[in-house]
């Protein structure tokens, strides 16, 4: 299933494209039971079937759920009643890691402040 704005992913409407990467997209969404904006991080239809990749899916939702930080984003859910499994993740807001890396070399002090 391929996502795009204005559909619903169980009760989750998606809005937005936030990112892609290896196993999978992010989407911004509306959780439309509890009013709130929601990240979906969907596994790809091409490892539905792969248990492998399920597998390693589940460990990274009970990773996330096991930890509890304010660098990490938090772990709502796992969304499976249809279409692509999601995991529903707190939104995050502002730059990546990966944007600031590009910027270049940083301060000692601003490296501390990101690894804290």
């Amino acid at each position: 299933m391929s996502l795009s704005s204005g559909i619903r992913l169980g009760h989750y409407e998606v809005s937005t494209l936030i990112g892609e990467g290896g196993m999978g997209q992010v989407w911004q969404a509306t959780d439309t039971q509890l009013n709130r904006q929601v990240a979906l991080k969907i596994l790809p239809d091409a490892f539905a079937n792969d248990p492998d990749r399920l597998a390693r899916f589940q460990r990274e939702a009970q990773v996330l759920a096991s930890l509890n930080h304010p660098g990490i984003a938090a772990i709502y859910g796992v969304e499976e009643s249809e279409g692509p499994r999601a995991l529903v993740l707190e939104p995050v807001e502002g730059p990546t890691l990966a944007d600031r890396i590009a910027q270049g070399a940083m301060s000692i002090e601003d490296a501390l402040t990101i690894t804290k």
